[in-house]
């Protein structure tokens, strides 16, 4: 009797499991979409360091130009997954920045960390942007490299790929120096786009003597 009431008891059991809902959770964010969040929270964490460890450095601002620069560092390693301050081809960050601006001066600095993750459950943008800022900490060259006091402008940019976050910190100052002077870069003027391809472009308009293009008068026709 025993016997016949265990095995009854499972079999109503079983039947219990059968209709039970099975709750399956969603997958995880896309890591491509959580990019800008995770440079942002990363930023901000920076920051506050700074303060901690220096209550005179100079607070950061938010630079387009290092964002830029530190994104296409961090997809470049992250497509050609490798992690060095310099690309397979040579490339810095601070050899694109000079490509980009000449007028770029002072001091340039960049961290650079890679934190691997389980597609299968995402990544968590705070616990990720703690973990890099972390890692920098825990070194004494990347974290006097953060706590420069000097640095007043910063960017960060991460990229993904199947399983590795990239990130690349850039800080900068021109250390006071006096901004370069202005470049006269001469433009000559075309009635119509062919008359300027048969030139090859090589006729130059005079030049003020402060050294700004003088616009070229075209007579009618």
């Amino acid at each position: 009797m025993r016997a016949a009431s265990a095995i009854l008891a499972l079999l109503i059991c079983a039947g219990c499991a059968s209709n039970a809902t099975v709750i399956v959770p969603p997958p995880p964010p896309d890591p491509h979409t959580q990019m800008a969040a995770l440079e942002e929270r990363i930023f901000e964490l920076v920051q506050d360091e700074r303060h901690k460890i220096d209550p005179k450095a100079k607070s950061l601002a938010l630079d387009s130009e290092l964002v830029g620069v530190a994104r296409e560092r961090s997809q470049d390693m992250a497509s050609k997954n490798y992690f060095a301050h310099a690309s397979p081809d040579g490339q810095t960050s601070a050899s694109i920045i000079m490509d980009k601006d000449a007028d770029f001066q002072g001091l340039l600095g960049e961290n650079l960390a890679a934190q691997h993750y389980w597609p299968k459950y995402g990544i968590d943008v705070e616990v990720f942007a703690h973990r890099f800022v972390d890692t920098w900490l825990g070194s004494q060259s990347h974290k006097d490299n953060l706590a420069f006091a000097a640095y007043d402008r910063s960017g960060v940019g991460a990229a993904v790929n199947g399983d590795t976050v990239y990130v690349t910190q850039l800080f900068a100052t021109d250390l006071g120096l006096p901004k370069p002077a202005p470049q006269a870069r001469p433009v000559t003027q075309y009635s119509d786009p062919r008359s300027a391809t048969a030139s090859g472009g090589k006729a130059a308009p005079p030049i003020a003597p402060t050294g700004v293009p003088v616009p070229i008068p075209r007579p009618q026709n």
